[in-house]
């Protein structure tokens, strides 16, 4: 695919040969209203990145078009938004041409659009305790939700608790685990975490953020799903849907998850966090995908500065849609009664299991 800059260059270059031919076309047409108005429209579509036919040409000059597709952005969304600003802060700088205060109007546009979108959002993965969405969220890293989910049931109905797994025997939670991947390394994370929590906290997962990244294999992003998800804290989940889609919508520049974190946070209010994050992530599993993102079925289309990186026709982008925008089963075997409520499916649980 071509890079930004030589597809809007294509796209100058096209918009002025077109030009060129509804000036043509005005010549020819004389004083008629039909030949200007021709000429105009004619120049108007090729802006918008499609072929100029100009009124009376023949064919050989209707034929004459940039020389590959520019895919331009809805109208809603401004020239300033596209052209956005490269350098790296952890406070996040508006794009050039947008405002500070425009930059926040947009993303919290955003934010309250895909509210809409997703009024079922929530944790995607299957726990009743802090306890179970601590080794869960734990065991989620380098595989899907859906995996973690297929995978936990076996897991807590032999060790039920933080004593239980803390002196469990290595080889057989790793044969439990091995579906999640890199299973002896998760092996050795749950049943670390499992006895400091046995030896630390008497048993319990700890509510504050700086006891529960103390514990093996716990990260700020772990931290933030268990205080949002267990302990209603608010927290931003910064995992690879929501930094890819925050870069993407130009809400910051920055590639480390903890300035993400801190540069994403400052645009919203702090209650708003732990939403915010299902919000995006929703989006990012749903519609907009990593390699292929469904941009003709979008719902915020108009505010994204992306818009045409991925599919533009909503006939094909609706066949990219993934999960219950496109009639499959969701992550969680037990997903709450809302989702449901709204269409989703429950996934099937781990065969042989």
């Amino acid at each position: 695919m071509p890079s930004k800059p030589a597809r809007r260059a294509a796209g100058a270059v096209g918009a002025k040969r077109s030009a060129a031919d509804a000036a043509g076309a005005k010549k020819t047409a004389g004083k008629s209203g039909s030949g200007a108005a021709g000429a105009k429209k004619a120049v108007a579509k090729t802006a918008g990145g499609t072929k100029a036919t100009p009124a009376g040409k023949p064919a050989a000059v209707r034929k004459a078009a940039p020389p590959k597709k520019v895919t331009a952005a809805p109208e809603k969304a401004t020239a300033a938004v596209r052209k956005a600003s490269s350098v790296k802060t952890v406070a996040p700088e508006p794009p050039k041409g947008e405002s500070r205060t425009a930059l926040v109007r947009r993303a919290r546009r955003i934010n309250r659009e895909l509210a809409e979108v997703y009024p079922y959002a929530h944790p995607e993965l299957d726990f009743e305790n802090p306890f179970q969405l601590l080794v869960a969220t734990v065991l989620s890293a380098q595989t899907t939700d859906l995996r973690v989910n297929q995978t936990t049931p076996g897991l807590f109905a032999k060790y039920p608790t933080p004593e239980d797994l803390a002196a469990a025997v290595p080889e057989e939670v790793e044969e439990i685990l091995r579906p999640t991947g890199f299973f002896r390394a998760k092996t050795k994370s749950v049943m670390g975490l499992s006895k400091a929590l046995v030896e630390e906290f008497g048993g319990e997962v700890p509510g504050r953020l700086e006891d529960l990244v103390k514990l093996p294999g716990v990260g700020r992003k772990t931290a933030f799903v268990v205080l949002g998800n267990a302990f209603g804290r608010p927290g931003i989940t910064v995992d690879t849907h929501f930094q890819r889609l925050v870069r993407r919508w130009r809400w910051t520049e920055e590639t480390d998850p903890d300035k993400i974190e801190a540069a994403v946070g400052a645009l919203f209010p702090r209650g708003e966090w732990t939403m915010l994050s299902h919000h995006v992530i929703f989006h990012g599993r749903r519609i907009c995908h990593a390699r292929k993102p469904a941009c003709g079925a979008c719902p915020i289309a108009p505010l994204c500065p992306a818009y045409g990186e991925g599919e533009t026709d909503p006939e094909k982008a609706g066949k990219l849609l993934k999960y219950e925008k496109g009639g499959f089963p969701g992550q969680r075997l037990k997903p709450p009664q809302a989702y449901l409520d709204a269409g989703g499916k429950p996934a099937p649980p781990l065969a042989g299991r």
